[in-house]
């Protein structure tokens, strides 16, 4: 069958779809990644086929210039369940992010992304939630629609949430600007928006059941198999560490999007010093030459570039890091216990507060990050040996459920019965 990947123009977004990709391209299927055209060598690089559509969206010179839009209300999607949000601010947010965060990521491939599915025809289309491109692309070619997590359903709860708020709202603030926008984006290719549209037929979720938020969607569970680029396990990695190690590390993407991370790392590994324990601190070239240029490194420490997390997550006793996804989820699968120090945007908040609640980890907004609470929490999770088995609980759950090989046969059915 013919496979369909629409994906947002972000590079982490991309990783999580590239097992499942190349789990239906093992299996013999003809799989394409289309996506703007900055993340073409990137999709090349994994070794897919990528299919460039459109135009690059401007989005990142736009975070650059304003990082504190992480902590807005309007960013934060984890808040948007019955009774956590009243309808004026639900209402508000989809105002605000459907033209500035929904429409700029989408507008500039939504064109060539429903003109190629329309010509090459999949019977299958698999997109980024966000990428709302990719729903228009799926119905204007009448192909299987489902929607491949890179996050807690967030967006699918809210929608949940929308619908029943606007029910109970006066008639004349019965206002529902996604699908407003998305009926005028469909309608030069006969495509009219409806709920199945916006949430896809089918959601393939990769967080353990226990971790999720509440959906009446038909989902179905995918194993998270981490994609961290190029990958090396190097020689020290082979050996079992003599301490307990702890991984620092705050992703690529507030580097790469926001133009730098909102905790320093020169605090952390200072907090850390004193511990019993080796630091790994996996960082960007560019986070590792600024941390040369600020001091020297504690004893206890050793600063890398260039190591993909899921070579280094499974020798370790703890990771604190910045809440990002694929951080987040790499651990989750090495039953690795988190201290997530992490903005609000997205789902980050509600994963965080999630793993607290499991037991596996603490979460804290970092305004509220000292050198002493980095120390606290890290001795917490060392000493108590709750967080290790609670994280080995999920670390069972996530191995309990399909992995993308597995997900493959069940894909084909769908297409089948269609």
């Amino acid at each position: 069958m013919r496979v369909l990947f629409a994906g947002l123009s972000e590079k982490s977004h991309l990783y999580s779809m590239v097992p499942l990709a190349w789990a239906l391209t093992a299996a013999g299927h003809d799989v394409r990644m289309a996506n703007a055209p900055a993340l073409t060598d990137i999709v090349t690089g994994t070794g897919l086929v990528a299919a460039p559509v459109g135009r690059d969206h401007e989005l990142h010179q736009a975070m650059k210039l304003a990082p504190e839009s992480q902590d807005q209300d309007v960013a934060n999607w984890s808040r948007l369940g019955p009774e956590e949000v009243d309808w004026p601010a639900l209402r508000g947010r989809y105002e605000i992010s459907v033209p500035y965060g929904f429409a700029l990521y989408n507008e500039p491939v939504i064109e060539e992304m429903t003109a190629l599915a329309k010509s090459w025809r999949p019977h299958l289309v698999i997109r980024d939630p966000l990428c709302y491109a990719g729903a228009l692309a799926a119905r204007a070619c009448d192909a299987v629609h489902v929607r491949l997590l890179w996050c807690a359903d967030v967006y699918g709860r809210a929608r949940q949430t929308y619908l029943d708020l606007m029910r109970q709202a006066p008639p004349e603030e019965r206002v529902d600007p996604l699908a407003d926008w998305l009926d005028e984006r469909g309608a030069p290719f006969g495509v009219s928006c409806d709920e199945e549209l916006i949430n896809g037929q089918y959601t393939l979720d990769t967080l353990p059941p226990s971790l999720r938020p509440p959906t009446t969607l038909a989902s179905l569970s995918m194993r998270y198999v981490p994609y961290n680029g190029d990958a090396v396990w190097w020689q020290w990695l082979r050996e079992a560490p003599k301490r307990p190690r702890v991984c620092l590390t705050l992703g690529t993407s507030n580097t790469e999007a926001y133009g730098g991370d909102y905790v320093s790392v020169p605090d952390i590994l200072g907090a850390l010093a004193g511990l019993d324990i080796e630091v790994v601190a996996a960082l960007l070239p560019q986070q590792r030459a600024a941390l040369a240029d600020t001091a020297d490194l504690p004893a206890n420490v050793r600063a890398v570039d260039g190591v993909a997390l899921h070579t280094l997550l499974p020798s370790c006793s703890a990771v604190i890091h910045h809440g990002g996804w694929g951080t987040y989820a790499t651990a989750l699968i090495n039953a690795v216990p988190q201290l997530a120090l992490s903005t609000n945007v997205a789902d980050q908040e509600w994963r965080g507060r999630s793993l607290e609640r499991a037991g596996a980890g603490i979460y804290a907004h970092h305004s509220e990050v000292t050198t002493d609470l980095v120390l606290r929490h890290t001795r917490q999770i060392l000493d108590d040996p709750g967080f290790a088995s609670a994280a080995q609980r999920l670390r069972d759950e996530s191995a309990a459920m399909p992995s993308p090989r597995d997900m493959v046969a069940t894909l084909e059915q769908l297409v089948a019965e269609r």
